[in-house]
């Protein structure tokens, strides 16, 4: 799918644009950089002799550069691997998290804000008070208890601790959450599906749509607004959740345009002039089939030049219809922004 990315594709085509990057000795991150410019190299020749390539080599440097944490013989986590890969990209290239920017953040870094605030503990909430609107002693609790007032809730909310706080934040993707899937069969005893229209799993990032995350200890609010928009943008669709005892993949079917997705309305006002162009195309889907530990992936690819899709799965490559791939388990979604140019074309 990152090979199907032009800025990215044409940096690493070209070896002179990071050959003299200065590692320190000893650093070996930097051989996922040569090992995967040269896959892209291998995948654009076009004078290649066979019709695949072996990644052999730069899975060898995956396995090495993560420490054994992504491996050959075991499959792993798409989005775990894209952002263990993006980011590793961006520091070997010599990039840091706030100042030096790489081709990596270039192409896909956006930025948010992230409104959090506190919530009380509910058992300090729910608190039983005596007569005197007091704390409870040893010697009333035989007494008569009333629950705590609205009001004592309200003054406690009041305090600096439980005030709502704003940071600002980038993003390589952006992760979507899914409903939770029905327990419940219909009435030929099978599972259903749910489907969820994407502009629905969007409006976590509305600036309003606000979401409880728990934690061991304290609960809290967040609410995300995006402030900038990249070129090419992300979508991790949150399939799979891990509990103390297996991993369980939510099967709900996400309905997407392939074209047109506008996104200005999850900007905030003051960024909207700055952006000209927030009308996003889809160019790869990333597709999950099967159980969460034993299946398999494959991907929808778009091609620049023809404008048609084709599915990709190890070695088979099969032409598939655009209203076809809205149907897949979608996983990892990559789209890119029309320029000035493309959307002229587009309205003519």
């Amino acid at each position: 799918a990152l090979s199907n990315v032009p800025p990215l594709r044409n940096y690493f085509l070209e070896e002179e644009n990071y050959k003299s990057i200065q590692r320190p000795p000893g650093d070996i991150m930097f051989l996922l950089v040569q090992r995967f410019g040269e896959l892209m190299r291998k995948l654009w020749n076009p004078r290649n002799f066979k019709a695949h390539v072996s990644p052999h080599e730069m899975l060898q440097a995956v396995v090495l550069c993560s420490k054994k944490n992504f491996q050959i013989t075991k499959q792993g986590d798409g989005v775990d691997f894209l952002s263990w890969f993006l980011n590793a990209l961006h520091s070997a290239l010599g990039g840091t998290k706030k100042k030096k920017k790489t081709i990596v953040t270039d192409v896909f870094q956006g930025s948010m804000r992230i409104f959090t605030k506190k919530l009380p503990h509910p058992d300090l909430v729910s608190t039983w008070i005596g007569p005197e609107w007091g704390f409870l002693t040893p010697m009333e609790v035989s007494e008569p208890r009333l629950p705590q007032p609205a009001e004592e809730k309200a003054q406690l909310l009041q305090n600096a601790e439980y005030q709502e706080m704003m940071v600002e934040s980038t993003f390589m993707y952006l992760t979507l959450d899914l409903p939770t899937a029905p327990l419940y069969k219909d009435e030929k005893e099978q599972l259903i599906i749910p489907q969820v229209p994407l502009f629905s799993i969007l409006a976590k990032f509305n600036g309003a749509t606000e979401k409880e995350y728990k934690t061991y200890k304290e609960n809290f609010l967040k609410r995300f607004q995006l402030t900038k928009l990249p070129p090419y943008l992300i979508f991790c669709i949150k399939r799979f959740t891990k509990n103390n005892f297996f991993v369980e993949k939510n099967p709900t079917i996400v309905n997407f345009p392939i074209t047109n997705v506008d996104l200005r309305e999850y900007l905030s006002e003051e960024v909207q002039a700055a952006h000209a162009n927030t009308t996003y195309d889809l160019i790869a889907n990333i597709v999950h089939d099967g159980k969460p530990s034993e299946g398999s992936y494959r991907i929808h690819v778009l091609h620049h030049g023809t404008g048609k899709w084709y599915e990709l799965q190890d070695l088979q490559v099969t032409d598939i219809l655009p209203q076809m791939i809205t149907l897949s388990e979608a996983y990892i979604q990559i789209w890119k922004r029309r320029e000035e140019d493309e959307t002229n074309q587009q309205g003519a």
